[in-house]
């Protein structure tokens, strides 16, 4: 699996980026057909609560995951994201079952 980091306006730590991997390399335990991870970090305007955005997409054999979550820090965004991938795959594994 290729992973993707792309943090705008800021540089992301070395401790992020593997706080990242970490937590994406856990989605190949729920599909072996994923090809692309792309991970994107924004800081929203205005400085305020909750204004760290993380959105993760991942490419897939038959087709693509995707979620954008906002949160106060990026772990949590970046978990968020991947509960939310990770029910998705689970979904649309159940699907192809039928």
């Amino acid at each position: 699996m290729e992973l993707r980091i792309q943090s705008v306006n800021f540089d992301a730590t070395e401790q992020l980026n593997a706080f990242i991997e970490k937590k994406v390399s856990k989605l190949e335990r729920y599909s072996d057909n994923i090809v692309q991870t792309e991970v994107i970090l924004k800081v929203v305007k205005p400085e305020t609560a909750n204004n760290k955005e993380a959105s993760i997409k991942l490419n897939l054999k038959q087709g693509e995951a995707f979620a954008c979550k906002t949160a106060d820090t990026f772990e949590e965004a970046i978990d968020l994201c991947v509960a939310a991938i990770e029910k998705q795959i689970v979904k649309s594994k159940e699907k192809n079952e039928k």
